[in-house]
């Protein structure tokens, strides 16, 4: 391993899933593809539970090399390489329970990887698992699957019982062990960032080649930086600037950060006689907004 270093090769914010009836999953199984902009020779996986109020186990997860190219079309069953498959561990346990507000970084998976190939990571919950650490993100390459069951060593999800989401949960950065000159440049943001303009830069950099840039993604929808909303009305909107920036900043390899928000600051107010948990007091000046 000796020339290389560890560099995030995707990533998202953890933000707060919205409160439904529904929040608590069992026997699921979650399935992301993911796009690999470097060579690497391993891999290591953040699962973030920050934005929960109790603790979640995952009983099992794998990585494997995808037997599809995402940045052509997705497809519902999510298919892999069987030969490919490597089971995620924690201090080299198949299964880790991550406590309310906290995050575990997983072991080393060694696994050849290919830039331009997708990988696909998929997680299972045998038991009831409070499902509120997410993120909702789209663009080309923002889509994931869950299936009822466990499906981590699947070479195709059932069709049957398999659906689309655009909501990322718990898994929140990916790094891979690659070479010194690859980096990261983070999208740092609300939803505007959320939506799909990062996948499109990630699109480009491949267009236009020279391989040795990744875009990682740290956008929430509806945040702002000075206020939180307490409320489960608005709890998607997630956290404010000041709690989100140090937790999603760090990233391996990241040299570069482009900061995109402020505007629902201005614009979330409204008056509490239009909406209660919208008030004009909320509505920062300009030098508080700058500082």
């Amino acid at each position: 391993m000796e020339n290389t270093k560890w560099t995030s090769m995707w990533g998202n914010a953890v933000s707060i899933a919205e409160h439904r009836p529904e929040s608590y999953g069992k026997n699921l199984t979650l399935r992301y593809p993911v796009y690999a902009p470097f060579d690497g020779e391993a891999l290591r996986f953040t699962f973030d539970n920050y934005c929960g109020t109790e603790a979640v186990t995952i009983t099992k997860a794998t990585v494997a090399v995808a037997d599809f190219d995402m940045t052509e079309k997705m497809r519902l069953e999510c298919p892999l390489a069987e030969e490919t498959l490597r089971e995620i561990t924690f201090s080299q346990e198949t299964s880790v329970t991550i406590d309310a507000h906290k995050q575990t970084v997983s072991d080393a998976v060694a696994l050849p990887v290919s830039a331009g190939a997708t990988l696909c990571v998929s997680i299972y919950f045998s038991d009831f698992t409070l499902l509120q650490s997410a993120v909702l993100i789209t663009g080309p390459l923002s889509k994931g699957y869950f299936s009822i069951g466990d499906e981590t060593v699947s070479g195709k999800l059932p069709l049957d019982t398999t659906k689309s989401t655009n909501w990322f949960y718990f898994l929140s950065n990916i790094d891979i062990l690659t070479s010194p000159e690859n980096h990261a440049v983070i999208c740092y943001g609300d939803s505007i960032t959320a939506q799909s303009w990062p996948d499109y830069l990630t699109l480009r950099t491949r267009k236009l080649g020279g391989g040795h840039t990744s875009i990682i993604r740290r956008a929430a929808s509806g945040t702002r930086i000075l206020r939180q909303y307490e409320c489960i009305t608005y709890d998607s909107y997630g956290l404010k600037g000041s709690n989100r920036f140090c937790h999603e900043i760090p990233t391996a390899g990241a040299d570069t950060l482009i900061i995109q928000q402020g505007i629902n600051d201005i614009i979330h107010p409204v008056g509490t006689e239009v909406n209660p948990f919208r008030p004009m007091s909320d509505l920062p000046t300009a030098g508080e907004l700058i500082d």
